[in-house]
């Protein structure tokens, strides 16, 4: 089985950085804002003839005991939970924070091998500028930069020496139905991953905007196994002001683009948006199988269903409203 190493630490320390130069790619948001990543997000990577498993996590900050910062720490403590190998990465040009020692402790209490990285040391003395980190009692810091690449083949030869190559590893994997959950902010996306998943996966919080990036999940139904991508809530584009938000729209298209399935997840007590519309035509633009899910029927009493029904046939009327949705469908 091919060992799962998690990468931890404080926000904005180059964990994303780090996941895509593993995974080479673009998986994971990057910006030179703090708290991009909110969920884990799993990549598959290799270092020489070992192949492993990558996660990304949020930004831990222990100091946090409520609020959106506890759930991504739960989040990230349960990846490490799940880990092999954890990298805990600290920032030399920040230096040694209050947090590092709060998450060095919780690291050590794990009782996982914990490899202490100390990123962003280009064009620097590694010998200076780890020195501090130390105190962490970790054993000795490896620099890296994450951004140039410097050290990271190196360090993924100390992570992954107790693990023996996969016999097979390079068989071809089957590919299998992609299933993209998209919608606007706060429309219930990561809470409907979340039942088809049968786990608190994603973080479900009443905040718009929770879920950032796009993640996908692999999991199995009925003996087959699918891709889940949770993506980030699509406004309308004068509303989109942060960097970070205009990545994740961008992200969102392209799960739609990667998927075989878009699912639509409309929010039964608000309006049916043009934002939605736009939505539903960008699906059906790409080629891409459509089914609208109204979440939050439960919360609507019959005056309110009648109402969606009918902002739903003048505002979706082009996905033929009539046969395509049960929800809509007069009931006996």
């Amino acid at each position: 089985m091919r060992p799962t190493v998690v990468l931890v630490g404080r926000p904005n320390v180059g964990k994303s950085t780090l996941f895509n130069r593993l995974t080479r790619s673009r998986s994971a948001l990057v910006a030179d804002t703090p708290g991009l990543t909110r969920d884990r997000h799993y990549g598959h990577a290799r270092a020489g003839d070992k192949a492993f498993i990558v996660v990304d996590t949020g930004g831990l900050e222990p100091a946090s005991d409520h609020g959106l910062s506890q759930a991504m720490a739960a989040q990230t403590m349960q990846a490490v939970d799940e880990g092999d190998a954890i990298i805990f990465m600290v920032d030399v040009r920040d230096g040694l924070a209050p947090q590092d020692r709060t998450i060095a402790e919780q690291l050590r209490r794990t009782g996982r091998k914990v490899w202490l990285v100390a990123n962003k040391a280009e064009g620097m003395n590694a010998g200076i500028v780890s020195a501090e980190f130390h105190e962490l009692g970790l054993g000795d810091p490896i620099t890296i930069s994450a951004a140039h690449g410097e050290g990271v083949r190196e360090l993924m030869d100390h992570v992954l020496a107790p693990f023996a190559p996969e016999p097979g590893e390079e068989a071809a994997r089957v590919d299998h139905p992609s299933i993209a959950v998209v919608g606007r902010p706060n429309a219930g996306k990561s809470t409907l991953v979340n039942a088809l998943l049968g786990e608190k996966r994603m973080i479900a919080f009443d905040e718009p905007g929770t879920t950032r990036d796009s993640i996908h999940v692999e999991f199995e139904r009925n003996g087959s196994t699918y891709t889940v991508i949770d993506t980030a809530g699509m406004r309308k584009r004068g509303r989109v002001h942060e960097a970070a938000e205009k990545y994740s729209v961008v992200k969102t298209l392209q799960a739609i683009e990667d998927a075989n399935v878009a699912v639509l997840v409309l929010d039964a007590t608000q309006e049916v948006a043009d934002q939605d519309a736009s939505i539903a035509g960008f699906i059906l633009e790409a080629g891409r199988a459509l089914v609208v899910a109204i979440n939050k029927w439960d919360a609507v009493d019959a005056q309110g269903r009648e109402r969606i029904r009918r902002e739903y046939e003048r505002k979706l009327g082009f996905l033929d409203s009539r046969r395509r949705c049960r929800a809509c469908q007069p009931r006996n």
